[in-house]
């Protein structure tokens, strides 16, 4: 391990010792903005996973996430030191731009915020509602780190105060008040705590917290397939940059960890690290929408998406997740079916080559079976005098229907192609 992460570990570094006593102290002045998120038992996955597993309702804080912890506790810091700072400057896929807008409105100063251009819309508004008159909101790059760099850059400019969304002291030890909350209302230590990673502020804050608390208590840490900025950390010793990241997962999109939060998590078994696919977190969303009620945007549904990877580890245990935020934009929720759907081997879409004749397009709807249904059907072209080409689209209610569809396709003597898993040519066409 690099020495500038091994001098940094949780357990030796001078600091850490008095850790638990300003995480405390951020925790309590935070109570003049809100109470503590709920910690609830959760029925459903309890039985389903055979566990007593429970949901810290981070998306139920005043702006949907978790992030309003650390805006306010670093700029309650930061104006403590200097009352005359007026002018905040930070960069945000969406909540830590909600968090430090409801921070300025409540302490009464200027924040210039950059998001990226692809952040959902439904972020923007509520960073505009939080903020009111005491926020000005630049959108900038498609990405999070191009927006960061935008910030920075600006911030330099102006001789303002930068808020990072996570790697930051303080920013790390309001984001630890989740820990405290959860060990007072839980009233003992749970045996495992799973948490979402972006660039960490979360993760680190959480976990420097309980390590002195609950030394017993376990980890797991959740990241998206295409951001795995942690994973990647571990294997090379220290922070890398991602060549790309896959930005569905919107609040934990980040290319490149914190150097401050990986100093706190540079020890952590990369076993304990689990990764989750962007399209498998879209069934974990309906699920928990469709079964509890609960909304739960990509990010906040990562810590339950790993359970059934973690059901052998879990059993008979108590289990917290973090549900780290509720900022769905439900004009996304076409989509979320959509990939929900692919994933699970429900629908899928075909080429197929169909005779263009009177009743042939009977003859191919007969073929259907009771739980097969056309979701798209469209005419791409006339391949030869005889025949035509079709983009299929076909949902059904379970995978397997699809081995009988097809068998009786192929008896048929039609000829299709499988493009559902051809990123290229689907992304192209359907």
């Amino acid at each position: 391990m690099l020495p500038l992460y091994e001098d940094l570990n949780p357990t030796q570094h001078r600091g850490m010792t008095d850790f638990s006593t300003s995480a405390h102290a951020s925790a309590a002045a935070m109570r003049v903005l809100f109470d503590p998120t709920p910690l609830q038992r959760n029925d459903h996955l309890s039985a389903r996973f055979n566990a007593d597993i429970w949901l810290k309702r981070e998306d139920l804080s005043p702006v949907r996430s978790y992030k309003i912890r650390g805006a306010f506790n670093a700029m309650r810091k930061v104006l403590e030191a200097d009352p005359t700072r007026a002018q905040f400057v930070c960069a945000s896929a969406g909540n830590h731009a909600q968090g430090v807008a409801f921070a300025c409105r409540h302490f009464g100063v200027r924040g210039t915020i950059f998001m990226p251009v692809t952040t959902p819309q439904q972020k923007i508004a509520k960073t505009r509602v939080f903020g009111g008159d005491a926020v000005e909101i630049r959108l900038t790059g498609d990405y999070f780190d191009q927006s960061l760099t935008a910030a920075q850059a600006f911030c330099r400019e102006i001789g303002g105060h930068f808020l990072s969304p996570f790697d930051d002291a303080d920013v790390i030890e309001g984001q630890a008040s989740v820990g405290i909350e959860i060990l007072e209302q839980l009233g003992r230590a749970p045996d495992m705590v799973v948490l979402p990673v972006g660039g960490g502020g979360l993760s680190a804050g959480v976990t420097s917290f309980l390590r002195q608390a609950a030394p017993e208590t376990q980890f797991r840490f959740v990241e998206p397939l295409g951001g795995a900025s942690l994973t990647e950390a571990l294997i090379a010793g220290a922070p890398v940059t991602l060549p790309q990241v896959n930005s569905f997962v919107d609040g934990a999109a980040v290319a490149r960890i914190g150097v401050q939060t990986f100093a706190r998590l540079h020890a952590t078994d990369p076993a304990h690290v689990l990764l989750a696919p962007e399209d498998r977190i879209c069934i974990t969303i309906l699920e928990m929408l469709n079964v509890e009620g609960i909304v739960l945007e990509p990010a906040g549904a990562l810590a339950v998406d790993v359970l059934p990877d973690l059901a052998d580890q879990i059993a008979g245990k108590t289990v917290v997740c973090v549900t780290s935020g509720g900022n769905f934009d439900f004009e996304r929720l076409p989509e979320v079916k959509e990939r929900a759907m692919r994933y699970s081997g429900c629908k899928k879409y075909f080429i197929l080559r169909l005779p263009q004749r009177p009743g042939a397009l009977r003859d191919f709807l007969e073929l259907l079976g009771p739980d097969d249904d056309i979701a798209r059907f469209e005419y791409l072209k006339k391949s030869a005098r005889n025949f035509g080409t079709v983009l299929l689209g076909i949902e059904t209610t379970a995978p397997e229907n699809f081995d009988s569809l097809l068998a009786r396709i192929t008896s048929a003597g039609l000829i299709f192609r499988d493009i559902t898993e051809d990123e290229t040519l689907s992304g192209f066409i359907v």
